[in-house]
């Protein structure tokens, strides 16, 4: 009888040895950084889309991208993505043969058609807007305008911001104007046109209010 109590009593003790190596266990795993229950089973959404990034087009967003492009005079127009202003391609038609003065007009025309266009499928995912509303058509100097102003059939004044900003930034940046970062712009009053200038602050915050001062007519 003390024979067999003597083999439980050792019995008993590995028992308890087991189960002291337990939470001996759990401490180094935790030491480690590890911990033994944890088991990672949410990954978070899939990445989306970088904001104002047009790379990774699909086949029928290439195609439409191409389409908008590869027709005419190689241009730009401003867009808005993520509260700023931001350029894309484009392309405009112009005749050959076509006089400098009304080149001018011609291409005015074709960025005003393009700014009320709605962006491509790619820019629109990609989150590009514009706030050019409506058609619009543009014209040369009226009489007593400087030769270099254009004259629009809406009123900058009754433009929202957004819209001016980009028609400026636009325009002021092609050649329908000096290139310059300025343009003379119009309504169709007889109201003077007014010099607007496309500055980093409206490239960056569109919203605010253009920059604009008098246009000499002499």
């Amino acid at each position: 009888m003390t024979h067999v109590r003597s083999v439980r009593t050792v019995r008993d003790t590995g028992g308890v040895r087991r189960w002291l190596a337990v939470p001996l266990l759990v401490v180094l795993l935790a030491g480690c950084g590890i911990r033994a229950t944890e088991v990672p089973t949410d990954f978070g959404p899939a990445p989306s889309r970088v904001p104002c990034s047009l790379s990774g087009l699909s086949g029928l967003s290439e195609s439409e991208a191409t389409t908008r492009t590869s027709v005419g005079v190689p241009v730009q127009v401003f867009l808005l993505c993520a509260s700023q202003l931001v350029t894309v391609d484009r392309a405009v038609r112009i005749p050959d043969g076509t006089a400098e003065a009304e080149r001018r007009v011609l291409v005015a025309q074709g960025l005003l058609d393009e700014l009320t266009e709605t962006p491509t499928a790619s820019e629109t995912e990609a989150g590009y807007t514009t706030d050019v509303r409506g058609a619009m058509s543009v014209s040369g100097p009226g009489p007593g305008d400087p030769d270099d102003a254009l004259r629009l059939s809406t009123s900058p004044e009754d433009l929202t911001s957004y819209a001016l900003a980009q028609i400026v930034c636009t325009l002021s940046d092609s050649a329908a104007a000096e290139g310059d970062g300025y343009v003379v712009l119009g309504g169709p009053d007889t109201d003077p046109p007014r010099r607007y200038a496309c500055t980093p602050e409206v490239r960056s915050r569109p919203g605010a209010q253009v920059p604009s001062s008098a246009a000499d007519g002499t």
